[in-house]
């Protein structure tokens, strides 16, 4: 049953990932690959912490 919690977990959290990368020309992040990247890693704990991420990531993944 772990093992379903931690593949949900890594699928949720990859795509994720995929989305907001892909729709990041949409936010109004600075356009670089550091930031691009960081911001996307860490989608997560910036989704729970930060109003304004949760802005750009909605306008990120509506494309």
């Amino acid at each position: 049953m772990s093992t379903l919690i931690g593949v949900v977990f890594v699928v949720v959290y990859v795509s994720g990932i995929w989305k907001f990368w892909n729709g990041f020309e949409r936010t109004n992040f600075q356009r670089s690959l550091p930031n691009r990247l960081s911001l996307s890693l860490l989608w997560p704990v910036l989704l729970i912490t930060n109003k304004s991420y949760r802005r750009n990531f909605r306008k990120a993944l509506k494309g």
